[in-house]
């Protein structure tokens, strides 16, 4: 019988509540990770926690909300404490923020959304590579899109948050070469989730794929066996891009 593909390893799995986060955390869980779910909504995470039992995986439930940043410390020293190690991280959760222009975006609005896309996995970053460094392979999979390079009008804040956000990620990345952590970044394309439907309310969702499509890369790329550092994947297309 073929061993998981994470058996045993310690995942956690941000924006766990819904659409990919959610597809990912069962997934992961499928292939052998216990997982850390982290959401704010307790409800969908309980319904997360039955969907991985019913496929015999196990699962830890974080009611957290990422804006709470010292939460995000406290996370990190939690997993130490009973674990000692972290051996992925998907770095999933994101905020769409208004659809408007930049001389119209309120201060509050920008804030939100940077400290969600950004801030956030910083701290992520900050709060858990010492957790990543005691695994015998680390693994970080940040999720990204097209708006940070496109720059369509009309999105400026999320554009802005996931440009810094690779900014982070590949710097990161740089840093970690030397290694036995690896981070990279994932862009899913357009899928049929709710932020898409919030960012377009007049497309045909069944012009999309479903979320889960895109969970079967998320495991491949926080797997040992996934060497790759600096790269940025695009799914849809399956352009990889090599930054170091």
């Amino acid at each position: 019988m073929t061993t998981p593909a994470l058996s045993g390893r310690i995942v956690v799995v941000t924006g766990a509540s819904r659409g990919i986060g959610w597809n990912a955390a069962l997934a992961v869980a499928e292939a052998g990770a216990h997982v850390i779910a982290i959401a704010r909504t307790v409800g969908a995470l309980e319904e997360l926690d039955d969907a991985i039992k019913a496929k015999g995986g196990s699962a830890t439930l974080v009611p957290l909300d990422l804006k709470d940043l010292e939460a995000i410390d406290r996370l990190g020293y939690s997993i130490y404490e009973r674990w000692g190690k972290l051996d992925g991280l998907v770095g999933n959760a994101g905020q769409l923020g208004l659809i408007t222009p930049v001389a119209h975006l309120d201060q509050k609005e920008w804030d939100t959304v940077m400290t969600v896309n950004v801030t956030a996995n910083y701290r992520l970053i900050r709060s858990l590579d010492p957790l990543l460094r005691q695994s015998d392979a680390g693994r970080a999979l940040f999720l990204t899109s097209g708006a940070a390079v496109t720059c369509r009008p009309y999105w400026g804040a999320y554009s802005a948050s996931k440009a810094a956000l690779e900014a982070i990620v590949r710097t990161y990345a740089a840093e970690i070469d030397s290694s036995t952590v690896r981070a990279n970044l994932l862009d899913p394309g357009p899928l049929h989730t709710q932020m898409r439907a919030k960012a377009r309310p007049g497309e045909d969702p069944a012009t999309l794929q479903h979320p889960g499509v895109v969970a079967p890369d998320i495991v491949r790329m926080i797997a040992p066996g996934f060497t790759d550092n600096g790269t940025r994947f695009e799914f849809l297309s399956k352009n990889v891009t090599r930054f170091l």
